[in-house]
């Protein structure tokens, strides 16, 4: 059974910083299709970042810079590092894991966790 349990989410100001894990049961995020996803209240989902298999990264613009997604092997978690926080970032940020492929939209992933909140205030 694929779970996918993200944490770390919280409340910080303008400009702080926080780290979301993703930790991961049932399949490797070392062999899978890793992605994060955002959605603010109103908001359709928006890719933040995704991690391929081979390990070439992406970033969204609004990221780029200021995200970083890295695993851990050995924990079998996805991270997500996130800096230089702004109040347009407050949004719940998703982890999802596809075996073949990345997706655009994160419906068509396969698995995806509950999510985590993260709320910056100005």
């Amino acid at each position: 059974q694929v779970q996918l349990v993200e944490s770390g989410g919280g409340s910080v100001q303008t400009g702080g910083s926080l780290r979301l894990s993703c930790a991961a049961s049932g399949l490797s995020v070392s062999t899978f299709y890793m992605a994060w996803f955002r959605q603010a209240p109103g908001k359709g989902a928006e890719k933040v970042a995704h991690r391929d298999a081979s390990g070439s990264t992406f970033y969204a613009d609004s990221a780029q810079g200021r995200f970083i997604i890295v695993k851990d092997t050995a924990k079998n978690t996805l991270y997500l590092e996130m800096n230089n926080l702004r109040p347009e970032d407050t949004a719940m940020y998703t982890c999802a894991a596809h075996p073949t492929r990345q997706w655009i939209l994160v419906g068509d992933y396969h698995w995806r966790g509950q999510g985590t909140q993260v709320t910056v205030s100005s």
